[in-house]
């Protein structure tokens, strides 16, 4: 009988507040939420300024107010920047950039226009060697098909962890067959993978059962997962000199 493999998941590092006006939570809850599901960290990583709710650059570069602790669990200051075009240029500086303890790179309709796989690639091969961008969002999107073996390999060799984004089960289920083929690409090329919530409300932080579910059925190697332990996020993190404990 086969044995069933088991995630650990320690750290949500992708989640909204109400700075993202279509988000509907507080910092302070999204840490609170963490501290219920027993994780030890989480993300705050709202939109970046060109999403049309986003908040301005000054929220970003305020981020260090905040206390490393809140609710008894580590929050993480970032953002989900928005890939803008086909070079990969993203729409926040590298100075805020530089500043900020996480960082996830991904592409919105409305945002990054729609293009080729050839396009689609180059601009995800650029955001490959960008040093600020540490976590690649959300990137099953057909309308934003690329080559995924090239660009896995790609994100694999400069250490980018790819996301696999449980918010993309309820409202990109299109991107769901592209998920699972990303996922397979990234346990062959040992590409370290980040589970995500991709939360808009608190009480989605740390819930993961389809990325799990599909993590399961092609037997991903648990050691992959940066958020998996707090060994894996320090030494994911080590790059800027971040702990999480």
């Amino acid at each position: 009988m086969k044995l069933q493999i088991e995630y650990a998941i320690i750290a949500d590092l992708h989640c909204h507040t109400i700075a993202s006006t279509h988000a509907y939570s507080t910092i302070t809850e999204l840490a609170q939420a963490a501290s219920r599901r027993g994780l030890t960290a989480v993300g705050c990583t709202d939109h970046g300024t060109a999403m049309w709710d986003a908040p301005k650059s000054s929220y970003f570069g305020n981020l260090n107010d905040l206390p490393d602790i809140i609710e008894g669990v580590r929050v993480l200051k970032g953002v989900e920047a928005n890939i803008m075009d086909f070079d990969g240029h993203l729409d926040m500086n590298d100075d805020i950039l530089g500043r900020l303890e996480l960082v996830v790179a991904s592409m919105h309709g409305g945002i990054m226009p729609t293009g080729t796989v050839d396009e689609c690639t180059a601009a995800w091969l650029a955001v490959a060697e960008n040093p600020n961008v540490d976590i690649i969002g959300h990137s099953g999107s057909p309308e934003y098909a690329y080559d995924y073996e090239t660009v896995i390999q790609a994100f694999a060799k400069n250490g980018k962890a790819v996301e696999l984004n449980e918010h993309s089960y309820a409202v990109r289920k299109t991107s769901i067959p592209n998920c699972r083929r990303i996922a397979e690409l990234c346990k062959k090329y040992n590409a370290p993978v980040s589970i995500n919530s991709d939360s808009h409300y608190h009480e989605w932080v740390g819930l993961f059962p389809n990325c799990f579910k599909m993590l399961r059925e092609i037997d991903f190697p648990p050691e992959l997962v940066i958020n998996s332990s707090v060994e894996n996020m320090n030494k994911f993190l080590a790059k800027k000199n971040i702990r999480i404990v």
